[in-house]
């Protein structure tokens, strides 16, 4: 058995799969890696086309979403490592060795995504992952090569080395499956969206690390499960955001940035309904109230005060509003 199952998550995607799949076979070492799709109850012909092609098939039989998808697949399998695939990414021909390398070789780290380009624009990064994730105090992400909606063209500016991050992207993320199950996996009431994130924080209360390997390349489509005008991700995005500051935070700072959190999302939505998303501003509401009605266990894992130091301590909103630092390279350190 290869160290490494490269575990695709599939609901009702045989379109993609034609697409992306025989790439990801073709471009997986035997030695190294197995490729597996794991089904959420699909009702298309993913599941024929993937046993066709020869691949191991994960049936789960219902759709679990991302979260509890993969929680339920990592279960399943043995490899001391998974490396977690979306189905809309195409891999090249040297992505995997290097991350499984680097990893293998640092005990300390327990997860490592390669770089992330974006497929309708090879040479510009890719918004969910770019080359290595990071997060401000007040718990909005932004990444090595993209802040808000502001993406760079790769011109080779941040490097081929290794280099610690503070989340590693679900899209292309390789992890020690051990360490997983250990920080519990991802928040299945998370459903979609940010819940690496969380994955990663916890990891990082208990004194993990994690790297980006830029010289692992791979191309992500992005936005096949939904579009980033869609309500439903906007929904999602501010309400599990949220969820993770309120696992996550330590009790000194947690009153404070919720508070703060408050008004910069009120003003968020005022802004979409001023800008005629009205299903948008709607969206934001709805996530506060859902927050305030289910509010999540808090974190009792790890040091919290210690992870929130490693947050980006000052606020990307100001940095790159009014101080125009929209790169990476460009923001007050």
């Amino acid at each position: 058995m290869p160290p490494v199952a490269v575990i695709i998550l599939n609901w009702n995607g045989e379109k993609l799969l034609r697409k992306y799949l025989p790439t990801v076979i073709e471009h997986t070492p035997a030695a190294i890696g197995e490729v597996i799709v794991a089904d959420n109850g699909s009702s298309d012909g993913s599941i024929a086309y993937c046993r066709e092609m020869g691949v191991c098939v994960i049936d789960l039989g219902q759709n679990y979403g991302f979260a509890e998808g993969y929680n339920r697949s990592i279960a399943q399998v043995d490899h001391p490592y998974v490396l977690l695939l979306n189905s809309d990414v195409r891999v090249t021909e040297h992505w995997l060795t290097p991350l499984y390398n680097f990893i293998d070789s640092h005990p300390d780290v327990v997860a490592v995504q390669p770089k992330l380009r974006w497929e309708k624009s090879p040479e510009s990064f890719e918004y969910a992952g770019a080359q290595g994730g990071y997060m401000d105090r007040l718990g909005y992400p932004f990444c090595r090569g993209r802040i808000f909606a502001t993406i760079e063209k790769d011109r080779g500016q941040y490097g081929t080395t290794p280099q610690e991050v503070f989340w590693t992207t679900g899209a292309a993320m390789l992890v020690r499956r051990e360490a997983y199950l250990t920080a519990g996996g991802l928040d299945s009431t998370f459903f979609a969206h940010q819940e690496e994130i969380d994955l990663c924080w916890r990891w990082k209360s208990m004194g993990h690390k994690l790297f980006v390997v830029p010289s692992g390349v791979v191309y992500h489509e992005g936005g096949a499960s939904l579009s980033a005008e869609n309500p439903r991700k906007t929904h999602l995005n501010f309400r599990n955001n949220l969820r993770m500051l309120y696992r996550n935070l330590p009790d000194s700072r947690l009153r404070e940035v919720l508070f703060l959190r408050f008004f910069l999302d009120m003003l968020a939505s005022l802004v979409f309904l001023l800008s005629g998303k009205p299903k948008d501003a709607f969206a934001v509401l709805r996530a506060w109230r859902d927050f305030q009605a289910s509010k999540p266990q808090r974190m009792d894992i790890g040091d919290r005060e210690k992870a929130y130091k490693e947050l980006y301590q000052h606020s990307l909103l100001v940095r790159y509003h009014i101080y125009n630092e929209k790169t990476f390279s460009s923001l007050k350190r």
